[in-house]
């Protein structure tokens, strides 16, 4: 292997995998280790990598033909890509030790964990030989010194770790698409995952959940206090909070409706009303609405604000006054190419298109499907009677609700003709 002899694993979190051929195949995600009977640090038997799908797959280190914190990369061979399971004698590294509370010795200096260092010895074994930890002084305005240590002189390494911190996971987090954390979260005992979750800002938390398994969804808000739990659902998408309270017995939702801002509860509460499986119960209540005397340059501006999904910044719907859902009466929608093709002085009301008709709340969700597949559309308006415009559908809105119940869940995902595996699972 042609490598550092010693590598900080938090450093490889998020790396990217290649194949003999240079082709990715994944990133990392976390190192495994094996538990020793003496008292010799534990053996590190490979990697785990997050494919596509958000798979995660074993690595052996005997597959591994060099590694560093740019790039790590496989010898020849055939990829196991069956999913990775824990082992009882293993120890997921990042997942396991960041963040927890340890003693130095000699002396007994507490202190928390911020990586864990392998290296190899002369005979090709890699191994935990070190570990970073810094002081707990105990000083909110002052950072405890770190110390890098052999790992005989930390204590606390092993056995069930106390209440800790999150900063130090957190950070090997950061970078994540809400996605990929929330399958990162997935992984974690359901304690430490609501202790990460928690301590995430309420926009990322926000972006997060609308990621996670309904139950995760569930769980995850409940152990967060009420008013916190009420000022994440206000930065959720109104559809995602809608969603997610759906899932609630309803004396609780109507405790955090009452807790949330009236102009964001207004929205969620409305889109609670309509018949699930219908236009309405998926639907966004916030797409981008601009009024027909708005130029072609305001609108490119709008749909270039960096909240917006790409599935809702391709297109501007064009009512009448008001503008907000629901709106004044719907003239139409121009895609966000034909706006391209436009002068940027020219008048929304002149390249607007209404040659689709739009849906209704009460259209189902196969409808919605077939009409969306015939047109080529990323979304589609709903008018009601008077029609005003009321929300808009998007194709990540019908994706969501036309796939398995339980497809964000990674204990559903399964791959034909095999079973999973942990580390013990031949990979080459």
């Amino acid at each position: 292997m042609s490598t550092p002899t010693r590598i900080y694993i938090a450093r490889l979190a998020g790396v990217a995998v290649f194949d003999p051929n240079g082709d990715q195949v994944g990133r990392v995600r976390d190192a495994v280790a094996r538990l020793r009977a003496t008292k010799r640090p534990p053996e590190v038997v490979g990697l785990v990598a997050e494919m596509p799908m958000r798979r995660r797959i074993f690595l052996s280190i005997n597959r591994i033909t060099s590694v560093d914190a740019d790039a790590v990369v496989l010898g020849s061979g055939t990829l196991n890509l069956r999913r990775f399971e824990k082992r009882p004698n293993e120890l997921l590294v990042l997942q396991e030790l960041l963040d927890r509370r340890v003693q130095l010795d000699p002396g007994g200096q507490p202190g928390a964990v911020v990586d864990v260092a392998m290296e190899c010895t002369r005979g090709g074994e890699w191994s935990l030989t070190r570990v970073a930890v810094r002081e707990q002084t105990g000083r909110l305005s002052r950072r405890g010194h770190l110390h890098q240590v052999e790992w005989d002189r930390v204590r606390g390494l092993s056995g069930i770790a106390d209440n800790r911190g999150t900063a130090n996971l957190l950070a090997v987090l950061e970078d994540m698409r809400p996605a990929d954390l929330a399958n990162a979260l997935q992984d974690l005992p359901d304690t430490r995952r609501n202790e990460v979750a928690a301590a995430l800002d309420d926009e990322r938390l926000a972006d997060v959940l609308s990621e996670l398994p309904e139950h995760d969804q569930v769980e995850i808000l409940a152990a967060l206090d009420r008013e916190r739990a009420a000022d994440v659902l206000e930065e959720m998408d109104p559809d995602d909070a809608a969603d997610l309270l759906n899932e609630l017995p309803l004396p609780e939702q109507d405790v955090l409706l009452d807790l949330m801002e009236p102009d964001e509860a207004d929205p969620v509460r409305q889109l609670l009303k309509y018949t699930p499986g219908t236009a309405g119960s998926v639907m966004t209540s916030e797409p981008v609405i601009l009024p027909p005397d708005a130029t072609v340059a305001e609108a490119l501006a709008r749909i270039r604000e960096p909240q917006l999904s790409p599935a809702v910044a391709a297109q501007v719907f064009v009512t009448r006054a008001p503008q907000n859902t629901p709106t004044g009466r719907y003239l139409g929608m121009v895609h966000f190419q034909a706006l391209l093709r436009e002068p940027p002085a020219d008048l929304l009301g002149k390249v607007v298109v209404n040659d689709i008709d739009p849906l209704r709340p009460t259209t189902p969700l196969p409808e919605i499907t077939r009409r969306m597949a015939t047109y080529d559309l990323v979304a589609m308006p709903v008018i009601d009677r008077s029609n005003r415009l009321v929300g808009a559908v998007t194709v990540d809105d019908v994706l969501d609700h036309s796939l398995p119940r339980d497809w964000r869940d990674r204990d559903a995902l399964t791959i034909s003709g095999g079973t999973d595996t942990g580390s013990d699972g031949a990979d080459g």
